[in-house]
């Protein structure tokens, strides 16, 4: 079968939901198989009584039902990380609001660091106003705290004395240790203008699910915004895509800036409610259908 163009997307095996005891050797077969990344998902703790409306469904319920595990990320990673040899690993989403920077900072950098660089941070602001008054964590001010944490984290990655002088965590001179060997990428997941503005700051977007035009449409503004703000560099655009079917879906994704595409590979031949075997086999599928076509 003929490659086509450089420019495709890489592909990033998609863990939530998922019963924690699969997700070892779906790691280690992602790891063989060619997949990129690993996508880890956050809450900690999922309360049966809400307030606030899931906004990525019309009618505000969840997508999961309530006996699905919830690992912590960046426990889950660090032993993955030592299942596999190339595979890497992010979260989507991370709601870094929800915790004290500091145990962020030191959680995340020492992934990495067992690791060997293999991890990035996906943060998002949270949706969730329940769980950050059960956390005790101010709701409103999550996305300037959100902010302020990930420049104080960036001075937590750095070797040496650092220090911080941010109006939510205004930090004296300390050091972290162990230091992050590689820097962590930072992708920002959100959907508003001000989270499209957040993500073009760094390294990277994550995005929901959405159809090829909706993922090419916002490639397209985060461009635009990194060109506003002169930032140039390598970014990353991160979405899943629902109406992705064959390579040439991909591809097109992939020229218009689409960089990696989450996905459970297993959802195209066996659905949602399939077995450990045969999610492995429907990776394995993929990998042959779509990855092979596209060059990796």
């Amino acid at each position: 079968m003929t490659s086509l163009p450089s420019g495709s997307p890489s592909f990033a095996v998609v863990t939530a939901f998922l019963p924690v005891e699969q997700i070892g050797p779906i790691a280690e077969a992602a790891d063989r198989l060619g997949y990129r990344s690993l996508s880890v998902a956050d809450h900690v703790v999922d309360l049966e009584t809400l307030t606030t409306p899931y906004p990525y469904r019309g009618d505000g319920k969840r997508r999961w039902e309530s006996d699905v595990d919830w690992p912590d990320p960046w426990v889950l990673i660090g032993a993955l990380s030592s299942r596999t040899t190339r595979l890497r690993f992010f979260t989507s989403i991370y709601v870094a609001a929800l915790r004290s920077p500091y145990t962020v900072a030191k959680a995340v950098g020492t992934a990495s660091v067992i690791s060997d660089g293999r991890v990035s941070l996906g943060v998002g602001v949270g949706w969730c106003r329940d769980e950050f008054e059960l956390l005790g964590q101010e709701f409103s001010t999550r996305g300037a705290r959100t902010d302020d944490a990930l420049a104080l984290m960036r001075e937590l990655w750095s070797p040496g004395w650092s220090e911080h002088d941010g109006p939510h965590y205004p930090t004296p001179r300390l050091t972290m240790n162990p230091v992050p060997r590689h820097p962590v990428p930072i992708l920002v997941g959100g959907l508003s203008e001000v989270a499209l503005r957040r993500a073009a700051r760094h390294d990277g977007w994550v995005g929901d699910v959405h159809t090829v035009d909706e993922a090419v449409a916002i490639s397209t503004r985060l461009r635009e915004l990194r060109a506003e703000q002169e930032i140039d560099g390598p970014f990353e655009v991160v979405p899943a895509l629902s109406d992705a079917l064959l390579p040439e879906d991909f591809a097109r994704a992939g020229a218009a800036g689409v960089t990696e595409v989450m996905t459970a590979p297993w959802m195209y031949y066996s659905g949602r409610h399939a077995t450990l075997e045969e999610k492995l086999e429907g990776m394995e599928r993929f990998r042959d259908d779509v990855m092979v076509p596209l060059g990796h």
